[in-house]
Formats: C-alpha cells, sequence, structure tokens
C-alpha cells in the first residue's frame, strides 16, 4: 500500500516553517504551512493530512487547542509537538491529549526523522488491524451465507416427505399422476404388488432411463441383503411410508447419493395396490455439507489462533464464545461479561465501542487499560464489528483486542528519556553557568593577587565539578541497570564511613550532623558503592533542605541506626524546610525535583530503586517546616526473602532516641 504523504506544518515562525518544509519536501513528503493556529485548522479540515506537526506556543489558538480540535474531528491523525525546553509541561499535557511525540527547538534531524516514523508506525497498524477487521467480516458473511443456503437445500428432504404423503389419492390415476410429477423436479416411479415399475415421471426417464417394467431395486447401486430391503419392498410389507438414504446409479453408469420416500397407496378395501416411490438428488447438499465442515474447522482455527483476543458478545453485553488467547490470558472463569471480564467491572465502560456498534451497526475502536487473570495491567486497542441474522438484525457484536503493551511501554521510555534529557541540559546549563562564574573570579583574583577571590572561584569550580560528577553517575545508573556486587560489610564502619563523606558539608553550611548507633551492630550483606551513594544522597538532600531554611535556628541532622538478628533500621532526620504533601508523594518518582533547575530529579529516584534492589523498605515522614525523616529497614542477609508485615513491625517498634 501506498503511504500518504502529507504533512501539515503549523508554527508563527516563518523561517521554522521554510526550514521545516524544504526538509519534508526532501524526504519525499507533500508539505503544505500554517502561521497560526486558527489557519492550520481550516487547511486541515480542506486538506486532512494524516500528520500534523504544530507549535506548542503561538498567538491565539495555541498547539494545545489545535491538538484536541484536530483529536476530536479525526482522532487516527498523528500530531507531533514542537516545544522549547521551558514547556516541558505542555509537552507532557499534549502526550495525555494522545499526540504523537514531540520535538525541541532547535529541531535536531533525527529526532524528526524518528518522529515521523513512530507516526507512520501508527498509522500502519490502525491500517491492518482495520484491514484484518474487514476481512474477517466479509469472511462471516459469505459463510453465513453458504449456511442459509444449506439449511434451505435441507429443508427439500423434508419437502419431498411432505409431498409423497400429500399426492397419495393423486396417484389412483397413473397416467394423469405422473403428468403432474413431470413438473417436480425429483424422480417419480409407481411401483406394483411384483415390485416392478409400472409408471414413472419424465425427469426419470431423462435421467435413468426408461425403466417400465423393471424390478424397483434396479436403479440402485446395491446390491441389497434381501429382496425385501429395497424401500418399495419394505413398503409393501410394513404398509408404511419410508425414508432412506441410497446411491443411484444414473444411465450413463454416473452414481449420486440420494434420500428416497416411499408411500403406499390403498385401494377401496384398504389394500396396498401400488407404491409411489420419490427420489431426491443431495449430491450438492452432501458437497455443500462437505465444504461447511471444512469451513467451519478453518474458521474456528482462525478464531482460535489469531494473535489478538476475540470475544463474541450478546446485547446484554455477556460473552458467548472466546478464542483460546483470551481464554489463555483472562481464564475461562473470567466473567459472564466483557467489561467483567477486561476490567472487573459490574458496569459497562463508558464510551463502550460495543454499544455503538449495537446502536449504529458500524465498526469502532478504543484504546484501554485492561487487567489479565493474574493482575498484570494490559494497554490494549479494541475494535468491534456486528455480527447479523438472515435479516439483517444484529444479534451479536464481535470484539477483537491487540495487545499494544510493549508499544506503550516503549513509547513511555521514549517520553522518559526526553525528559531526562531535557531535566540534564537544564543541569548542564546551570553548571556551565556556575563555572562561568567560577572562571571570572578565579581569573579576577589572580589578575588582583586576591587570594580570598581565587579561593572563592576555586571553591565555586570544585561544587560545579562535584555536581557534574553526580549529575554523570545518576544519568549513568539510570541508563544501565547495574547488578549488585555483595559483600559482607560491618555495619558500623561502614555507616560511619558514609556520615564522614557528607561531615564536611555539613559543616560548610554550619549543621551539626550526629551520629547515634546503636553498639555491636553487626555485619550485613550490601554492594558498598550502590548502598553507599544511595545513603549520601538522602544525607545530603538533609543538608540542602537545613540549608535553604532561612529560620534562625540552630540546624540539625541525626543519622542513627540500630537492628536485630534479621534487620537493621535506618533513620535519617533533620529539622529543615520539610516538605508539603505533593511533593512528598512524588518524592521516589523520576525526574521530580523541588529543586528546579538545581537538580534531575534522579537521586531519590536512584536511592529507592538501590534499597529496593537490597530486599529494603524505604518511607519518608515530613510537614512543611518541621523537617522530614527518611526511615529505611534492610535484611541482614541478602538472600532471606523480606517479609513486608514483618518490616513494618520492626520499624514500628522502638525508634531511636528523641531526636
Amino acid at each position: 500500500m501506498t503511504f500518504d504523504h502529507r504533512i501539515l506544518v503549523v508554527d508563527d515562525e516563518a523561517d521554522l516553517r521554510d526550514i521545516l518544509k524544504i526538509y519534508l519536501e526532501e524526504l519525499g513528503y507533500t508539505v503544505e504551512t500554517a502561521s497560526n493556529g486558527r489557519e492550520g485548522l481550516v487547511r486541515f479540515r480542506d486538506w486532512r493530512p494524516p500528520i500534523v506537526m504544530t507549535d506548542i506556543k503561538m498567538p491565539g489558538m495555541d498547539g494545545i487547542d489545535l491538538l484536541q480540535r484536530i483529536k476530536d474531528e479525526d482522532p487516527d491523525t498523528e500530531v507531533v509537538m514542537i516545544t522549547g525546553h521551558g514547556d516541558m509541561d505542555l509537552a507532557i499535557q499534549s502526550l495525555k491529549l494522545e499526540a504523537t511525540d514531540f520535538i525541541t527547538k532547535p529541531i535536531n534531524d533525527d529526532i524528526l526523522g524518528i518522529a515521523l516514523k513512530r507516526a507512520r508506525e501508527r498509522i500502519e497498524m490502525r491500517r491492518q488491524i482495520r484491514a484484518y477487521t474487514e476481512n474477517l467480516e466479509t469472511l462471516v458473511a459469505e459463510k453465513s451465507a453458504q449456511i442459509v443456503e444449506l439449511e434451505r437445500l435441507t429443508a427439500l428432504g423434508q419437502a419431498v416427505d411432505c409431498l409423497s404423503t400429500a399426492f397419495l389419492d393423486i396417484a389412483g390415476d397413473v397416467k394423469s399422476g405422473m403428468e403432474f410429477f413431470n413438473e417436480v423436479p425429483c424422480f417419480v416411479a409407481l411401483h406394483n404388488r411384483e415390485r416392478k415399475i409400472v409408471s414413472c415421471n419424465q425427469l426419470y426417464r431423462e435421467r435413468l432411463g426408461d425403466m417400465i417394467g423393471n424390478a424397483s431395486e434396479v436403479i440402485y447401486l446395491g446390491p441389497f441383503d434381501g429382496p425385501g430391503d429395497s424401500p418399495v419392498a419394505k413398503t409393501f410389507a410394513q404398509g408404511a411410508p419410508q425414508r432412506s438414504r441410497q446411491v443411484l446409479r444414473y444411465g450413463d453408469g454416473q452414481t449420486y447419493p440420494v434420500v428416497v420416500h416411499t408411500a403406499p397407496i390403498r385401494n377401496s378395501h384398504d389394500e396396498i395396490e401400488l407404491v409411489l416411490e420419490i427420489i431426491a438428488d443431495i449430491s450438492e447438499v452432501t458437497r455443500l455439507q462437505a465444504e461447511l465442515r471444512t469451513t467451519q474447522q478453518r474458521y474456528h482455527q482462525l478464531f482460535e489462533e489469531v494473535p489478538c483476543f476475540i470475544v463474541v458478545v450478546d446485547r446484554t453485553y455477556h460473552i458467548t464464545a472466546a478464542n483460546r488467547r483470551f481464554r489463555d490470558e483472562f481464564g475461562n472463569d473470567a466473567g459472564p461479561t466483557c467489561h467483567r471480564a477486561f476490567k472487573q467491572r459490574l458496569k459497562p465502560c463508558t464510551d463502550c465501542p460495543v454499544a455503538k456498534t449495537f446502536l449504529d451497526g458500524q465498526s469502532h475502536h478504543k484504546e484501554m487499560v485492561v487487567h489479565s487473570q493474574t493482575g498484570e495491567q494490559l494497554h490494549v486497542l479494541i475494535w468491534t464489528a456486528p455480527i447479523v441474522n438472515a435479516a439483517g438484525e444484529i444479534t451479536q457484536v464481535m470484539e477483537m483486542a491487540t495487545d499494544i503493551t510493549q508499544m506503550r511501554q516503549l513509547q513511555d521510555r521514549l517520553s522518559s528519556l526526553g525528559l531526562m534529557i531535557s531535566s540534564v541540559s537544564h543541569g548542564v546549563k546551570g553548571v556551565l553557568t556556575g563555572m562561568d562564574a567560577g572562571l571570572y573570579l578565579l581569573n579576577s583574583g589572580r589578575q588582583k593577587d586576591d587570594r580570598e577571590q581565587i579561593g572563592e572561584g576555586y571553591d565555586i569550580m570544585k561544587l560545579m565539578t562535584e555536581r557534574i560528577r553526580s549529575l554523570v553517575l545518576d544519568v549513568l545508573f539510570y541508563a544501565k541497570e547495574r547488578a549488585l556486587a555483595i559483600e559482607t560489610l560491618d555495619a558500623e564502619s561502614f555507616f560511619n564511613e558514609v556520615a564522614f563523606i557528607v561531615h564536611p558539608k555539613a559543616r560548610k553550611h554550619q549543621i551539626d550532623l550526629q551520629c547515634r548507633f546503636e553498639d555491636d551492630l553487626g555485619h550485613f550483606d550490601a554492594d558498598p558503592v550502590a548502598l553507599r551513594s544511595a545513603l549520601v544522597n538522602i544525607l545530603e538532600n538533609a543538608v540542602e533542605a537545613c540549608g535553604e531554611d532561612e529560620a534562625v535556628k540552630a540546624h540539625r541532622i541525626v543519622f542513627s541506626a540500630r537492628g536485630d538478628a534479621a534487620r537493621l533500621a535506618l533513620e535519617i532526620w533533620d529539622n529543615g524546610v520539610g516538605m508539603s504533601e505533593e511533593v512528598r508523594k512524588n518524592l521516589f518518582n523520576i525526574f521530580f525535583s523541588s529543586k528546579g533547575q538545581q537538580g534531575t530529579g534522579l537521586g531519590l529516584f536512584i536511592a529507592r530503586k538501590t534499597i529496593d534492589q537490597h530486599g529494603g523498605t524505604m518511607s519518608v515522614v515530613s510537614e512543611p517546616g518541621k523537617g522530614a525523616c527518611f526511615s529505611i529497614v534492610l535484611p541482614r542477609s541478602f538472600a532471606m526473602p523480606d517479609d513486608p508485615d514483618e518490616a513494618d513491625r520492626f520499624q514500628s517498634g522502638e525508634r531511636s532516641r528523641e531526636q
């Protein structure tokens, strides 16, 4: 399929529009531009391109409003947002409004290419799912028509059975009776008491030959087990109509499966005078039955093996059929209704695509989050298709769900990577500003031979170097998963070493850092490098919290440790500025920082991750103006599974002395 290479570029900067137009046309795209949001919306409605690139900040209608308008009118349009470094909140908001991606100014060719590739992949995925759904609907319609035709052919046998009974009286006049049966599309014959053919209709003579005077069973492939086993013989013997399947031999020697109906014709003394025999060729019915069985097997195999979740639901949303992948993921007893199976809901989902299909008879799609029988969260793209009966009424809806969890995880990862790059860029920018100030003081002090100014410049350069080192280590830790190198450590010595690293920074800010370690803390298993970095990060966070507190008071940090046979409990308490409830809830989220451009939002995230890797737990209690207390519980043995209930009991036990 040829991809639609049309792109609409909306930006209030003429230079950027021209550059993007030239670059995109070199890539083979057909480009239209607009200078603001309102002009872009009008151009979109006229042109309907599959991809739109728009700046976020524009006068009048901004990029967010334009994104919402476009998604309301055509949810399948892929929208790539263009943003400056200061628009990260708006960029995140655009992703929540289903923007495809966002790129920052100045625009990098590689990043732009990746965003366009992601947009094309999303368009192609929707096209494939739509084509698959349409093909499946066509297949269901074709097979339903064949089933209806087969039912009609099967009913022919029942009609013939009724005809044989209805025409008993007509057969009293042999000649006129056979003339009547010339219009019947079946083989019709009359047999006498000697089981010989005495009359037949025109079709009988054309296909089977002139059989008048021949034995009744001569037309069958046979042979019968005995002279009384033919259909006519049984009718004479039992005095009742007969119905049986036989194989008929045509005049050209070909054989065909048939259904034979016989009925006795009685005289005025209630004696059987003749037998009426009606034979229907069912070779086409047999062929269609075999084809139907093959089709049903293929359809069932397709239904079972298709790589998505398929259910068929009725108007009450009850599941009437489910394929193998659905049963494997959601269980055979996942729930009587689709909303209970997918989302454990008692009522139908809002904006339900199944309800829409029942309402308008059209296919609908929706992306949603569902839960498997193991509790795993899955992102799925759901498509629906109506199933109609012979009267054209919608009786059921087929619901197909494609698992796009990995795609969403990759998208989230890429979004996180973009946020990290932006955060790191701001961090580096702040460090460079500090280094410029330090270099200025160094040069100025050297020219004036002012040692105090030189020392001040040196201190700034040293601080900026430490900040760069911390930033690089955080990025490396986040970018690559690091396996723990476990060693058996002396607890007291290790914790004193951690405190020794932070002491100079605390003294510089005139903060009293106290260590209160229980006697004989013993040994424990840990990765000294990773755990040391985590604890130092938390202690430095406490130092900065005290440094930010403008209240005139003696600032203090208490680092305490105690233990029992199984665990160690650590507390890092400070009387700094404290945290609001919002900051405390987001404290361990990646890229969240309460320091503005001074932090990357990686430090406490990595510290929490390190504690988790060691099988420990970490929590924080804090209020604005009342400091903060970080509580950490670590198992002594790394191989020992951690019992959260026991950890809670240990952590809530006797705490260290009153700060």
